[in-house]
């Protein structure tokens, strides 16, 4: 969510920004924000199937376009300060930022910042995956390497600490993302992909319907070993390559239709990390507020609409003047001074 998107140069000439990724990002964090606030009102069909659907491919897309986006990832200076300046840092912030609420409502002061606490955990496993950026590039089957130990991922108590479980159970998408090049995803802005993409959106959206109650909610949260989601390594590791292969599949049904032409909301979508950062606080208020009134269709609807709303304000410029400190901090001060080549 905060790397860079591309440049590109239009066929005015006009250089900027890439509006197919900002725009990628602006819909898939509408998708984030509404999924949170309606977690809660998962007593509700509707809501449970929903939640089910987004979580299967929400995250694993801003993984891609992460992957996608760090193809260019060294160990150079500036790389390491950007690195350090924009996951780093925002990472502690947040982390103690997120442990206040439980102080007021629980309690209970509880900082650990090895353990990411709530939505925090995207900041320290995406961290990680940058890291490692260099060896993916040097495998010949990168993908299957990542897959495969996706999967034994599963099939040990991992430790809690630095996300350890969901680092490596979703870096398959990472590594794909990487993996993409410019010719790919050309082929998903063709007019036949798009309505291919179209179906298996609404495809995935019946099947969601159909399922969810029938797959525990722990599968799609990539948070534990399969035995402590009570099966078997054999069964467990057949379920997660199926939601691999799930979530890859409506990743690139979801780019498929992205507009690739700028919108309203591409300038927003460059400020999805704000939104990501920031929403846990509304939402954490949000739950207490409307409870067990918007547990009906329309409140559900309602809910969802807010997250769009939500997402949106979270991403403009106001918010973000107001939050670069956190989200952007400049950390120019707390560096040497870059060494020019001879």
């Amino acid at each position: 969510m905060s790397v860079a998107t591309p440049v590109r140069t239009d066929l005015s000439g006009e250089t900027g920004r890439d509006p197919f990724f900002d725009n990628a990002k602006f819909l898939a964090i509408t998708l984030v924000v509404s999924g949170h606030l309606i977690e809660d009102l998962r007593d509700v069909a509707v809501a449970h199937a929903a939640y089910f659907y987004v979580y299967v491919f929400h995250m694993p897309l801003f993984i891609v376009l992460s992957g996608h986006l760090s193809r260019n990832f060294t160990f150079s200076s500036g790389k390491a300060r950007k690195l350090i300046s924009t996951l780093a840092v925002p990472y502690v912030l947040f982390e103690l930022a997120y442990s206040l609420p439980r102080l007021v409502m629980y309690g209970k002061l509880e900082i650990s910042l090895l353990d990411p606490y709530y939505l925090t955990w995207f900041l320290m496993s995406l961290f990680l995956w940058r890291l490692s950026t260099p060896v993916w590039q040097q495998l010949r089957w990168p993908l299957a390497v990542a897959v495969g130990l996706s999967l034994l991922s599963g099939t040990g108590s991992l430790p809690d600490e630095l996300s350890m479980n969901r680092t490596l159970a979703l870096l398959p998408f990472y590594v794909l993302g990487l993996m993409l090049r410019p010719e790919h995803l050309a082929l998903l802005r063709r007019r036949g992909a798009r309505m291919a993409g179209a179906a298996v959106l609404a495809a995935g959206a019946a099947a969601a319907l159909l399922l969810h109650t029938e797959v525990r909610t722990e599968w799609i949260r990539w948070r534990h070993a399969n035995a402590a989601i009570g099966v078997d390594d054999l069964t467990g590791s057949l379920v997660r390559l199926g939601l691999l292969a799930a979530g890859a599949l409506l990743v690139a049904a979801f780019l498929a239709v992205t507009p690739s032409r700028r919108t309203w909301y591409s300038g927003l979508g460059a400020a999805t990390m704000y939104a990501y950062l920031l929403h846990g606080f509304v939402v954490k208020v949000a739950e207490r507020f409307y409870g067990d009134r918007a547990a009906t269709v329309p409140g559900v609807a309602a809910v969802a609409l807010f997250g769009v709303g939500l997402a949106a304000l979270l991403c403009t410029p106001p918010v973000r003047r107001a939050a670069r400190w956190a989200v952007e901090p400049r950390m120019s001060w707390a560096f040497t001074r870059l060494r020019r080549p001879a």
